[in-house]
């Protein structure tokens, strides 16, 4: 697997990261600027499983329809009303959960959807939460897929990023974003389909649907 041999490794508390943890200020942007920023970057967890980020969405509060948080705060969405560098999580489809990286000053309800990742430490404990599954590259092929491969659900909704003392953390081995992300507009979508606020990685094996040009 790309990028799996040779991670870069910090210490927090007990745990050792698979890289340099992203600091808040990464996350204090908008979210069509962080979006392809992360790229590359692993989400990691404490039990020892990480992906390499490879397909990411952005969504932009109150300018954005798609978002969950264009028509404002409720109990739901108030982590994405938070601080930048925590994790929202969601439940949708009355059965998978998602995740996303809240961007942006508190109150801006922005943040970036983690699509896709490619598995990289901890295969084992994936296939585990997801038994089914045939292929290793389907386990983080999706961003129903890859929460439950790595274990987050609504228990994780709120978990900060940057301090990773909840169990989550996101990391930089080194390996740098693409240059030229493909670009296309989001998945699934009944409305807000226009913007062009889908990234990924050029080539990967794990991306989650076709993305249409390079940008």
């Amino acid at each position: 697997m790309h990028g799996s041999i040779g991670l870069v490794q910090r210490k927090n508390a007990a745990v050792i990261w698979p890289g340099q943890l992203l600091p808040r200020a990464f996350f204090d942007r908008t979210s069509p600027t962080v979006a392809p920023q992360l790229l590359n970057k692993i989400l990691a967890s404490a039990d020892g499983r990480a992906g390499r980020i490879v397909e990411v969405e952005a969504y932009v509060g109150a300018i954005d329809p798609a978002a969950h948080t264009y028509r404002g705060k409720t109990p739901r969405n108030a982590t994405m009303f938070g601080p930048p560098g925590h994790m929202y999580v969601y439940f949708t489809y009355g059965m998978h959960w998602c995740c996303n990286c809240v961007c942006g000053p508190a109150g801006a309800g922005c943040g970036v959807l983690i699509r896709a990742l490619e598995p990289l430490r901890g295969v084992a404990l994936m296939r585990a939460s997801r038994p089914r599954i045939a292929s290793d590259r389907d386990l983080c092929r999706g961003p129903a897929r890859l929460t439950q491969a790595m274990g987050i659900s609504g228990e994780q909704d709120g978990v900060d990023l940057v301090l990773a003392r909840d169990g989550f953390a996101i990391a930089d081995d080194g390996t740098e974003p693409p240059g030229h992300p493909l670009v296309g507009p989001r998945i699934g979508l009944r409305v807000g389909k226009d913007f062009p606020w889908r990234w990924s990685v050029p080539g990967s094996r794990y991306v989650s649907g076709r993305m249409p040009r390079q940008g």
